[in-house]
């Protein structure tokens, strides 16, 4: 079985999810939990590190889809940072470049929801 887990924190107004591991079919509803727990909260700026994801499947992209029109909906936003090389070529292959704020660094996508420098 694969291992994933999803660490959650706040900086500022920005909730900061911790990807790490294998994100697949088997995972994915971890995943599916972390988003549902926020928007219970009403937490609608996240960001999504991916420094310490390894694999990510159609099942974890999917996850990415079935909460944006919620969240942007509510004038909140999912942008992603941290990818390896290999988890964005993943992302770049069905276009999420076009949907989302991809950012090298996490301060960076924090910042666009913040506007702080």
């Amino acid at each position: 079985m694969s291992t994933f887990s999803v660490g959650l924190r706040h900086v500022d107004t920005v909730s900061v999810m911790d990807l790490r591991g294998f994100l697949d079919a088997h995972t994915a509803a971890e995943l599916e939990r972390a988003f549902q727990q926020l928007l219970q909260e009403k937490k609608y700026k996240i960001v999504v590190n991916f420094r310490d994801l390894v694999y990510i499947s159609s099942a974890g992209l999917g996850v990415f889809m079935e909460f944006i029109e919620d969240i942007r909906r509510n004038q909140g936003d999912i942008k992603l940072s941290n990818m390896s090389p290999k988890v964005f070529h993943v992302f770049d292959l069905v276009g999420f470049p076009q949907l989302y704020d991809i950012m090298k660094d996490e301060g960076d996508a924090v910042r666009k929801f913040t506007g702080r420098t």
